[in-house]
């Protein structure tokens, strides 16, 4: 069975993809750290590179961003035949439409495209072109046929689409009135862009909380869980046949699935696999490097048979791993070292079959003369290290569980704890940067009218306190007696 499991609040969402008890697919968003693929600009080019056919463009950020010919949201990976690009001549001064397709990364803009698309379940509208693909994943050949002479007779003109695979099961009816939405959408984008100042944003892509139904929405789940009501009420309707359900337990909906403890090691550095080896990932602003050790496992054969298993082994996590955690750009596979080419060969085509189930564009390169496997994975979204993971304070080059991340652990234990206990009351120390992020984030807001509602809860900034613990009395702490910030009023009050 194949769940999306939703955890909402307007502060922040968790969105996690489940297959048969396991986490293939996981996303964090805060509303107020929102990033910014697929927004669409008005920009003004602030500089040319002819020789790269390529331009720097002021979109009103920080940085500049880099808007380069080819580049689009669109992924050709799973199309028939490529969508060609656009090629446009700009000059410094011009003022133009640009969609994001890539997030900021370290000193690097954003990438931008000129290329406009705006995605829909059931369809990818691209304005200002003629261009009609269909997704390979629909292999009917007499239902594409169908699909692409139904886009073509209702379909705005200069405006081309692409039949996503989720159009295979879905009514004329639900395609057709995608189309006028996404229509109306574009209409809507044109003027504002015409109202809109030098630059400034003039269209945001959904939040996770809409992308994750769009975005999984091929993936034949059959069940969305959401612990929002209005939320579930929302997708009633637009989700096909899968079954929707409000989760209105007391726990967080993740604990509750038991998907907890795969979140809080999702970003670890070493990874264990099923034969007893185990993973180490670093990454650098470069690349990641994954190295493959065979750990406690010793086969039961010879050294070669216990080196390939184990490198087997390997490329199936490692491909699970890739899209979990949303790595993307350069990766190097340090692979234990094989004497048998046909070993070798038998590793790379179960890697490259591996990859072939992302969603997101993935090439395996080959084998080096060092015996290093590259492959390269699109970058577009933030990966999840990102949010899980920050700068080491004390070695300044490692890394450690981010605030946010322990502010997640430390509710869902909190949580847990004070549904078990009898008291009414009690005061909740927490180191001064959760503290902030709790508060930032309205993690604990959720559980005023339903696990705390007859009781009181006090939180306050405890700097003896380590970032990873909380500290949970029944008396009033008298030192911090004016810090203390009451989270929860009893029902009456």
């Amino acid at each position: 069975m194949k769940q999306l499991i939703m955890d909402y609040t307007p502060y922040v969402t968790r969105a996690a993809l489940v297959e048969d008890g396991e986490m293939i697919a996981f996303s964090v968003e805060m509303a107020k750290y929102r990033g910014i693929v697929g927004n669409i600009y008005k920009g003004k080019v602030e500089n040319v590179l002819s020789g790269m056919k390529a331009a720097f463009v002021n979109i009103g950020l920080e940085k500049n961003g880099f808007l380069y010919i080819g580049d689009s949201l669109v992924d050709n990976k799973g199309l028939e035949n490529e969508m060609p690009a656009k090629v446009v001549h700009h000059s410094p001064g011009d003022i133009i439409m640009c969609q994001v397709v890539k997030d900021q990364f370290g000193t690097k803009g954003a990438r931008l495209t000129t290329d406009v698309s705006i995605p829909g379940y059931y369809v990818v509208m691209i304005p200002d072109s003629s261009f009609l693909g269909v997704s390979r994943k629909i292999e009917d050949f007499k239902r594409r046929e169908y699909l692409e002479e139904l886009v073509k007779s209702v379909a705005p003109p200069n405006t081309g689409f692409i039949i996503r695979s989720a159009a295979d099961k879905a009514s004329d009816k639900d395609i057709i009135n995608e189309i006028g939405n996404l229509s109306m959408i574009w209409s809507d984008i044109q003027e504002a862009y015409k109202k809109a100042p030098e630059k400034s944003i003039v269209f945001e892509d959904a939040s996770l909380f809409e992308r994750a139904i769009r975005d999984t929405f091929a993936e034949k789940i059959d069940r969305i869980i959401v612990n929002d009501e209005k939320m579930a009420e929302a997708m009633v309707g637009r989700v096909g046949k899968a079954a929707i359900e409000c989760y209105k337990g007391d726990r967080n909906i993740m604990a509750h699935y038991n998907l907890t403890s795969q979140i809080n090691h999702i970003c670890d550095r070493k990874v264990p696999i099923k034969n007893g080896g185990y993973l180490i990932i670093d990454k650098t602003e470069a690349f990641t490097v994954i190295d493959v050790n065979t750990g406690k496992f010793v086969g039961s054969k010879d050294l070669e048979d216990t080196v390939f298993n184990t490198n087997l082994c390997a490329a199936d996590a490692i491909a699970k791993i890739l899209r979990l955690r949303n790595i993307s750009g350069i990766v190097v596979i340090d692979f234990i070292d094989m004497l048998d080419e046909n070993h070798k060969t038998a590793l790379l085509d179960r890697l490259s079959e591996n990859l072939k189930k992302d969603n997101m564009k993935t090439t395996a390169v080959g084998i080096t003369q060092l015996g290093l496997v590259e492959l390269t994975r699109k970058k577009t979204r933030l990966p999840l290290d990102d949010f899980m993971l920050q700068p080491c304070a004390e070695c300044g080059g490692g890394f450690v569980v981010s605030d946010a991340q322990l502010a997640f652990m430390l509710r869902d234990e909190l949580v847990d704890y004070l549904l078990a206990s009898k008291h009414k009351h009690c005061y909740v120390g927490l180191h001064p940067a959760i503290f902030d992020v709790v508060f930032e984030t309205g993690l604990l807001n959720r559980h005023i009218n339903t696990s705390w509602k007859d009781k009181k809860v006090f939180l306050y900034k405890d700097p003896q306190v380590a970032r990873e613990k909380f500290n949970v009395s029944f008396e009033k702490p008298s030192e911090f007696e004016k810090e203390l910030v009451r989270l929860q009023l009893e029902a009456e009050e």
